[in-house]
């Protein structure tokens, strides 16, 4: 945290590497949150550019006060993909871009995943928007309870049932789709 202090009062003073630092830092973080809300790599790479650029422009109204500078980035990233889903009308269909998933294994393997995300995919249609919004600032952006606070807005205790009531809603819609797929077989 003092060096992500550090960078961030050096990057207040015009000094574009320790931007970059900051940069290279979440870049990923925020680059999965935006893909797994929207469900465009393509359109998710240029949201997040857009993020850093709105970063780089308002740095200077950034003040430092004990919250992560990652809160501040997930905030203006949060806001795109709210504007984005606003443009597009319509409602985030993914949690997980394949492409995420790491392929390094066999074959079997990665169709056996390819599957998973799918169901995946399919359940978490039948989530809230807040429910998603959790799961993807937990999950996909590895924030902490505070930090998916602070961006949405709403107490840690909020946020902890929504973390809650979402995953048992995942888990009965997965189990649930087992069920019939067993029962088709």
């Amino acid at each position: 945290m003092q060096e992500e202090e550090s960078l961030v009062k050096r990057a207040l003073q015009g000094d574009q590497m320790a931007f970059a630092r900051l940069y290279e830092e979440y870049f990923d973080k925020i680059y999965r949150y935006v893909a797994i809300r929207i469900g465009d790599k393509t359109e998710a790479e240029d949201m997040t550019q857009q993020v850093f650029l709105k970063a780089v422009k308002s740095i200077s109204s950034f003040k430092w006060r004990g919250i992560p500078f990652s809160a501040w980035l997930f905030r203006i990233a949060h806001n795109q993909v709210v504007d984005y889903l606003r443009k597009k009308k319509k409602q985030p269909t993914t949690l997980f871009d394949e492409s995420l998933v790491s392929h390094n294994t066999s074959p079997e393997l990665m169709a056996e995943r390819s599957l998973d995300i799918q169901q995946l995919q399919l359940a978490t249609r039948r989530l809230t928007d807040a429910q998603r919004e959790v799961i993807s600032l937990r999950f996909a952006g590895g924030l902490s309870v505070a930090e998916v606070s602070r961006i949405m807005g709403r107490s840690q205790g909020a946020v902890k049932a929504l973390q809650h009531s979402a995953i048992v809603a995942l888990r009965k819609i997965l189990l649930v789709g087992n069920d019939e797929e067993v029962q088709r077989i």
